[in-house]
């Protein structure tokens, strides 16, 4: 929803309802991923996309039949034969959408959603995709509270929402988003009920150290897939806004300093690029970052360059575990040579991790091109 947030938040401003089509299961290889949305307005204007084009018509007239009736409806989209015309998946994938209308009346608390959205604030929703409740049954939760209910007016309601509070936060903690299974009153060992919860996680951080070319580079590789990005520098008259002007922030300070002093918000969806290839400035900063929660720790320079690195900081007492998480040289090895194409490749290894791809040309593999997330 938040490739289409701008969109539908004028279109709810203006009192409208219109037909909000959220992917919310995959299977095989569905050219986009559960939590893709599109959105139709009453006069037939359309934003996002559910599956690149594959079945935008289709889900189009659903919509607005969706509209007319005011009832939510889960449609699965599975294969497409040989008719040219025939609504389907050429790429071999089944994808199920929930296609729900949306306005003032029907989901009152999307407004305060959208604004949590763009303030990088924590906030999930939580929808009755199928089951014995009602398609479409929705509760919003944040962080301290929560609103509405996934059974309205039954007695077991309350223990149902419970469950799902609990499972939500756990998800938004983690930045995932997918469906969950329950039994009528939140029994986790059933799956009579089926919830997906769309989570909205504040983006994760890339932090990046060295106010150099390279990093100007990244910082704009980072900020395309999604990051909230920093540049960090001890040198003032190169940690300027002006030099990275994608960078959400440009700290100037020594970089462990900095890393020490906001170590507390470092989590498993936060990257860490140390680019400076200094010993004054590496060293100091890998001892605080492979001690942290980072998921992802690189360093740029060459092999010998980590062999000198890597020595110091065992004589600095780092243990051979803690180094094991050093991935330097960084980036995949796609033979990078300027500022831009290392970029990439350090991208390249940062989605690697997230999906768990190989890293391999797919020409050269075989089976599912999307797997699920490790």
């Amino acid at each position: 929803m938040r490739d289409v947030l701008g969109d539908i938040a004028g279109w709810y401003a203006a009192g409208e309802t219109f037909g909000l089509a959220t992917v919310v299961h995959t299977f095989r290889s569905a050219p986009r991923p559960p939590g893709a949305a599109m959105a139709v307005s009453p006069g037939g204007e359309v934003a996002g996309s559910v599956s690149g084009g594959c079945v935008e018509g289709a889900v189009y007239e659903l919509a607005q039949s969706v509209l007319e009736t005011g009832e939510p409806v889960v449609q699965r989209y599975g294969v497409s034969d040989d008719d040219a015309f025939a609504v389907g998946l050429t790429c071999g994938g089944i994808l199920d959408v929930l296609v729900e209308p949306v306005g003032p009346a029907t989901f009152p608390e999307f407004a305060e959603v959208a604004s949590a959205i763009e303030r990088h604030e924590p906030v999930a929703v939580a929808t009755v995709v199928a089951g014995p409740g009602r398609i479409g049954a929705r509760r919003v939760v944040w962080a301290d509270r929560a609103s509405g209910s996934l059974a309205p007016g039954e007695p077991h309601a309350a223990r149902l929402d419970a469950a799902v509070d609990d499972d939500a936060r756990g998800m938004l903690a983690q930045g995932i988003t997918g469906r969950r299974h329950y039994g009528p009153e939140g029994e986790r060992r059933l799956d009579d009920l089926t919830v997906f919860v769309h989570s909205f996680a504040p983006p994760p951080k890339l932090l990046v150290f060295g106010a150099i070319d390279f990093a100007a580079a990244v910082a704009r590789v980072g900020k395309f897939l999604g990051y909230h990005v920093t540049v960090c520098d001890a040198r003032p008259v190169f940690a300027t806004p002006k030099r990275f002007p994608e960078a959400d922030e440009v700290v100037v300070k020594w970089p462990h300093k900095f890393l020490e002093e906001t170590r507390d918000g470092i989590d498993e969806r936060t990257a860490i690029c140390v680019l400076t290839h200094d010993p004054k400035f590496d060293v100091p900063l890998l001892e605080v970052a492979l001690r942290t929660g980072a998921g992802y720790v690189g360093a740029m320079g060459s092999r010998r360059t980590h062999d000198d690195r890597l020595a110091r900081l065992r004589e600095a007492g780092l243990a051979d575990a803690e180094l094991g998480r050093l991935r330097s040289p960084i980036g995949l090895d796609l033979g990078a040579r300027t500022p831009e194409e290392t970029a990439v490749s350090i991208a390249a290894e940062l989605v690697q991790l997230r999906w768990g791809g190989s890293g391999r040309p797919l020409t050269d593999t075989s089976g599912r091109i999307h797997a699920d997330a490790p």
